[in-house]
């Protein structure tokens, strides 16, 4: 019988709060892991949940534009990004890491923002040392919705930055 586990399927339904979709959109200055380049991707890590963009061959620029989509349990969970160059015949080259944090995101989402002309900042988040942010991010209402813009320079290398939007993605009740 299925009733040993309180937590199955259908609950899990119940304790999600939303859906969080990353659009990846570009690295900045990554550094140096083949002889001239890299080829990086990034992966995006938040509890159990680990999502991947695609490789982009010897750029240490590279746009990815790419969406990553979370489903948000627990909003003061942490989320966890890494960088690699992905190689063929050996292990792939970790080219630095940051975390960010999604309070200020869920916290703006519980304002009344639908009446919130575009552009108007709800949060504001400094960079300082608990976070990886390289410069000021905001959350703003665009389109009647809540995204938050950031850069975050990565830990544990040389150089290099990612820049990501976080864009909430509401369920059908």
């Amino acid at each position: 019988m299925a009733t040993d586990s309180p937590h199955g399927e259908s609950s899990h339904l119940h304790e999600m709060l939303g859906l969080l979709r990353i659009r990846v959109i570009r690295g900045i200055n990554l550094a140096i892991r083949d002889v001239r380049s890299s080829d990086p991707y990034v992966i995006i890590k938040m509890g159990k949940q680990k999502l991947k963009t695609r490789v982009i061959d010897a750029d240490i620029n590279p746009e990815w534009n790419e969406d990553l989509t979370l489903s948000v349990v627990d909003p003061n969970q942490s989320i966890h990004l890494c960088v690699f160059d992905h190689d063929l015949f050996t292990r792939d080259d970790e080219m630095g890491e940051a975390d960010f944090d999604i309070k200020p995101f869920m916290d703006a989402l519980k304002m009344d923002y639908a009446s919130l002309s575009d552009d108007t900042v709800l949060a504001k988040v400094t960079p300082c040392r608990q976070n990886c942010l390289s410069e000021e991010s905001q959350v703003v209402v665009k389109d009647g919705k809540i995204v938050q813009h950031m850069i975050l320079r990565l830990r544990n290398v040389e150089c290099g930055e990612v820049e990501l939007e976080l864009h909430w993605i509401e369920l059908p009740h």
